[in-house]
């Protein structure tokens, strides 16, 4: 039972600080001769045979017991190994009794198996004459931590990798990118994500070209640096091994047009050959300028059709040489972005919201990132794409977005009376406009939403990941 413990009180170093070393000799010399006279020492003194120690209350004692477990973490349990050892001395926990606080605070965490081990912690530390106020801090960091702790070694592990990550995409933002969505899915953002953040970081991203991108994306000189050219990878409906044999012929000899790569990769299928043009993938064959995405379709419509052995030859020679002479007019901004995201799900242009900035100025709209340049508490309006929706079970109810535009992301915080009421339109709107007060408090910026309600801002059917 912990009742009282004391601390031996030994003089500072000299070295260190020689004025407090003499008094405190000065002290211990006096207390050393009254102890010796009999005479009654000074409150929470008691005298030892090799001189004097200070006493330590209980309450202290406990908090001393259990500070040596977070203390290089700043007194804050980060890790589930403290967490076990604080039970373990606090409350005598056994070997198995630790391990079953380590699987109730697994991924698949049970309130009641928590409750049943408070009960125990509170057993144990009340064995151990730990103080009630004590019980409650440990209890509280506990439960607490059980929200969102993990091992130590995850903890380092995850610390590598976003260190790794972070020096990757300073030093070697192309190459960094390139594997990013060579590897996807991965992580929690998505793909046109992935290339918008990298745009704004200065990476120029080419589009999907089949004259010269690949399966997967790949890197291109830029000047002295490099840019990134997406890869067929990204093509909806485009089998791997029709790409793969699309970079084969090209290597072997360059195409001259798009009936070339219908006589040349004959398992190509019409679907493939309309995506790949409706996404501007064949506007340079044939080392053509000016032939937009429609020209493409139209002659992708004439290489679809069988023309015979009779005619093959002058069919041949006619789309050769009426490559420009589609009646077809160019796709609008619009249609062309409703394209990208219908055939990769992202675009290499411009950001949905940039074609719409001025008309959000004129409704007084802030763009994502002046938003860290407001004080904190100004009342503001934010639209975006929502890239991301979550309302973690241990949120209490609470929603959080994040809205893309064309500057950045800006995050949103909902209240669970703010999100019953518009539950529909933050669930299945693509593009949201939200006001309320900005919250900006060292570095960390979101708006917590009075307001919200969706806006038409594309077609175009954009991606975000949602309740994972």
């Amino acid at each position: 039972m912990h009742v009282s413990s004391s601390i031996t009180t030994t003089p500072p170093d000299p070295s260190i600080d020689p004025a407090l070393a003499s008094e405190s000799k000065s002290i211990g010399k006096s207390i050393s001769s009254a102890a010796s006279n009999g005479q009654e020492l000074p409150p929470g003194i008691t005298a030892t045979r090799g001189g004097w120690k200070a006493n330590e209350s209980a309450d202290e004692a406990d908090r001393r017991s259990v500070y040596i477990f977070v203390k290089r973490t700043l007194g804050v349990p980060l890790f589930q190994e403290q967490l076990l050892r604080m039970a373990m001395i606090a409350a005598g926990f056994t070997g198995g009794e630790a391990e079953e606080l380590r699987r109730a605070m697994g991924f698949k965490r049970s309130k009641k198996r928590m409750q049943e081990i408070e009960r125990k912690l509170r057993a144990g530390m009340g064995r151990n004459g730990i103080a009630q106020e004590a019980q409650e801090q440990i209890i509280r960091s506990i439960t607490s931590f059980a929200l969102y702790g993990f091992p130590e070694s995850h903890a380092a592990s995850f610390a590598l990798l976003a260190y790794a990550s972070a020096y990757l995409k300073c030093h070697y933002l192309a190459a960094f990118t390139a594997a990013m969505l060579n590897n996807q899915p991965m992580g929690f953002y998505q793909p046109a994500s992935l290339v918008k953040d990298a745009q704004r970081h200065g990476l120029k991203i080419r589009p999907i070209d089949v004259t010269c991108s690949d399966w997967l994306c790949t890197l291109e000189p830029n000047g002295a640096e490099f840019s990134v050219r997406l890869g067929m990878r990204y093509v909806k409906s485009l089998r791997v091994e029709i790409a793969e044999r699309i970079v084969q012929e090209r290597a072997a000899r360059a195409f001259t047009s798009i009936e070339d790569i219908k006589l040349r990769v004959p398992e190509i299928q019409k679907g493939e050959l309309t995506t790949l043009a409706e996404i501007g993938a064949l506007n340079f064959i044939g080392g053509k300028h000016g032939v937009h995405r429609r020209d493409a379709l139209w002659q992708v419509e004439r290489a679809s059709r069988n023309a015979g052995p009779l005619f093959e030859c002058e069919a041949r020679d006619e789309s050769e040489q009426d490559a420009m002479a589609s009646p077809l007019r160019a796709m609008s901004p619009e249609e062309r972005l409703v394209s990208d995201f219908s055939g990769t799900s992202m675009t290499v242009g411009l950001h949905p919201m940039g074609y719409h900035r001025a008309r959000m100025k004129k409704h007084g709209v802030r763009s994502a990132i002046e938003l860290g340049n407001l004080p904190d508490g100004t009342y503001v309006r934010v639209a975006g794409g929502v890239i991301a929706r979550q309302r973690p079970g241990t949120a209490k109810g609470f929603c959080f977005l994040s809205l893309e535009d064309e500057t950045g992301i800006a995050n949103a915080i909902i209240t669970p009376q703010v999100y019953e009421k518009n539950h529909l339109v933050i669930v299945h709107q693509q593009f949201l406009l939200i006001e309320g007060p900005l919250q900006n408090q060292d570095g960390v910026v979101s708006v917590k939403v009075t307001g919200v309600r969706g806006i038409s801002i594309t077609r175009a059917e954009t991606v975000s990941h949602d309740f994972h």
